[in-house]
């Protein structure tokens, strides 16, 4: 059996985020600029499969013919997902996503140049007051990255209780609780769905729930949940810009059995305040924030603040979003 291991150097690299096989020639990384190829020979097709197999072992997951794709866990915390063929054409392909052991400050974010100075204030304020943010973007944004550093800004005699697929919030703070959605065995038994844990979050003493993405029928619950005192819920979506988040919410609420109109009363209270973020000039960038508003047509987004490289502008909701941070403050 290959080594689960061989890959260990390439996730050892400073700023890693992902490695990718593709197949033996075909390696990349990915260190937040972009992915990089890299010379790293992996014999053969079937070295590839061989070593995607022993990943799946070492996550304690079954991959083989009858199984041919698996998403797990490896002893490090290292987001396993791979494909075998002939479902991965060619060869089989291995994703390995590396968890961030500690969360990077608001400062550090503002280095990086995720956030502007100002917005990391003021981010940080709607956080510490409260103020229930829902933070956008697409796959590989840095959607996880941005929540937790949001998170570690919370007042530390709260008690976080984190809901997740996978365990990748890494928040710096001192109480924090995990819940991590766990699937069904192969005989289809023993699942424990996001939504279930939502309900059983609201039996802990939670102080804030946070959801680590919400993608459909749990949305139900975090809107109960948010709506019923537990007042600074936090969640991550995927979308492609800050204004198109109403209609995925719109989409998830109907995969809950929620109307227009129940989606309407609760959301815009849930999730006051949209924060964006892209991958854009080599990095990645919050490039909106908006205001979560109610109408006749359901939700919609009213821009507060958006940057196009370094230009920054203010939009018709900005005084808003400040002043509800103000509010909560008093």
């Amino acid at each position: 059996m290959a080594d689960p291991d061989l890959l260990a150097p390439l996730l050892a690299i400073p700023g890693v985020t992902d490695v990718l096989v593709n197949a033996p020639d075909s390696v990349w990384i990915d260190r937040g600029r972009g992915l990089e190829r890299r010379e790293f020979g992996i014999g053969g097709p079937e070295d590839v499969r061989e070593l995607a197999v022993a990943l799946a072992a070492a996550a304690g997951r079954r991959l083989d013919d009858a199984q041919p794709t698996v998403d797990g866990r490896l002893p490090d915390g290292t987001r396993l997902h791979a494909v075998l063929p002939p479902v991965a054409e060619g060869c089989a392909a291995i994703s390995l996503r590396r968890v961030r052991e500690r969360a990077l400050t608001v400062e550090e974010l503002v280095d990086l140049g995720t956030l502007t100075p100002e917005l990391a204030d003021l981010l940080a304020l709607l956080v510490r007051t409260r103020v229930p943010l829902l933070v956008s973007g697409g796959t590989g944004a840095g959607k996880t990255t941005l929540l937790a550093s949001l998170l570690s800004e919370a007042d530390p005699g709260e008690r976080l209780v984190l809901i997740e697929e996978a365990g990748e919030l890494r928040p710096r703070h001192p109480h924090v609780v995990r819940l991590v959605e766990r699937r069904a065995n192969v005989e289809g038994a023993g699942a424990v769905g996001l939504d279930r844990l939502v309900r059983e979050a609201l039996r802990m003493r939670p102080d804030r729930i946070v959801l680590g993405e919400c993608r459909g029928a749990e949305l139900r619950e975090v809107l109960a949940a948010a709506n019923t005192g537990h007042r600074g819920a936090m969640t991550t979506v995927h979308a492609n810009t800050a204004g198109d988040v109403p209609a995925r919410l719109h989409a998830m609420a109907a995969l809950a059995g929620l109307d227009t109109a129940q989606l309407a009363l609760q959301a815009a209270a849930a999730f006051a305040v949209i924060v964006h973020v892209a991958r854009e000039h080599g990095g990645r960038r919050v490039v909106e924030l908006g205001l979560v508003e109610a109408d006749a047509g359901g939700l919609r987004m009213v821009t507060a603040w958006r940057r196009d490289g370094g230009a920054v502008s203010y939009g018709p909701a900005w005084r808003a979003v400040a002043a509800l941070a103000a509010r909560e403050a008093a």
